[in-house]
């Protein structure tokens, strides 16, 4: 896939590879979102995926939202 954008590669992505080990892809209320695993139980969002244009709408799903583990859904 080509990616064209004005933007220099470490604009898009981050410099430190071990930033990335706590992040997983879950699913909360049936939205599929990468999170951050906190130190105290819970997940920090970082990024909402999704195709509604909607679901970036609602509050609840604004990136640095906690949830906590008991909300994802296996």
């Amino acid at each position: 896939m080509i990616h064209y954008t004005p933007l220099s590669e470490h604009d898009i992505y981050e410099d430190d590879p071990k930033s990335y080990e706590k992040q997983r892809i879950v699913s909360v209320n049936g939205k599929s979102m990468k999170v951050n695993d906190n130190d105290d139980g819970t997940v920090q969002l970082v990024q909402l995926l999704s195709t509604d244009p909607q679901d970036y709408l609602d509050q609840r799903y604004i990136p640095g939202n906690t949830f906590s583990v008991t909300d994802i859904e296996m």
